[in-house]
């Protein structure tokens, strides 16, 4: 069976010291589930099954148990040229995402071919009830529609949404921080008019000083703008 193929060729590359240091950063996973494998051997090992054409059977057999094969699925999908098949197997992929590394490392190369069906699939991924569904939607929407293809709209998308999850807000307030260094205007005014949540705003306006695409005045401004305790 393929599956079981992948997971002792995986178990093989195990880096004791680097499943340590991923078992901190990911903390809301078992460790017992980390392997411990950096990724850009992981990276070439999903181009070598997607070459080889041996990846079906693995991208159907859900859910995994490592960490790590989640990680290799996502490489996986993310290589998929055809954009139908990326899509079919991200649907059935995305329920299981369980940790922040595995969603924002999912990054299908496709979606740059037909972004106009890809804002569809994003407005139903921001409305699921799946914690890292909805990040990987905001992220969707921050990657690929805050430049050329920005509309007004997608920040009201993403302010609307509505969550007592950390690493959904998280995701909102890089949003809007990437969206004042792209928008700065538009943008600007859900945080004078305290349009979002107080702890996405202030974390917006922090992940926004910190980022060298806004100037030193817009940031003397936002932290002006700073809702205090």
């Amino acid at each position: 069976m393929l599956s079981k193929e992948i997971e002792k060729e995986l178990l093989k590359l195990q880096d004791k010291n680097y499943k340590d240091f991923q078992s901190k950063i990911i903390s809301n996973i078992e460790s017992n589930t980390i392997i411990g494998i950096r990724t850009p051997i992981l990276r070439n090992y999903a181009k070598k099954l997607i070459k080889e054409g041996n990846y079906e059977s693995f991208l159907e057999d859900l859910p995994h148990f490592y960490f790590e094969e989640n990680q290799l699925h996502a490489f996986i999908i993310s290589e998929i040229s055809d954009q139908n098949e990326c899509l079919n197997y991200l649907e059935k992929f995305l329920p299981f995402v369980d940790n922040w590394a595995t969603c924002d490392q999912l990054t299908p190369k496709t979606f740059k071919k037909n972004k106009k069906e890809l804002v569809k699939h994003i407005k139903n991924w921001i409305h699921s009830k799946e914690t890292y569904t909805i990040r990987f939607g905001i992220k969707m929407l921050m990657q690929y529609f805050l430049d050329n293809e920005f509309q007004p709209d997608y920040l009201n998308i993403v302010a609307n949404i509505n969550s007592n999850e950390y690493y959904v807000n998280m995701m909102r307030a890089w949003f809007f921080a990437t969206a004042l260094a792209k928008q700065y205007e538009v943008t600007l005014k859900y945080i004078e008019d305290n349009k979002l949540d107080k702890w996405t705003h202030n974390k917006t306006i922090q992940k926004a000083i910190e980022s060298y695409r806004i100037t030193k005045e817009q940031k003397d401004y936002l932290k002006q703008l700073k809702i205090k305790e």
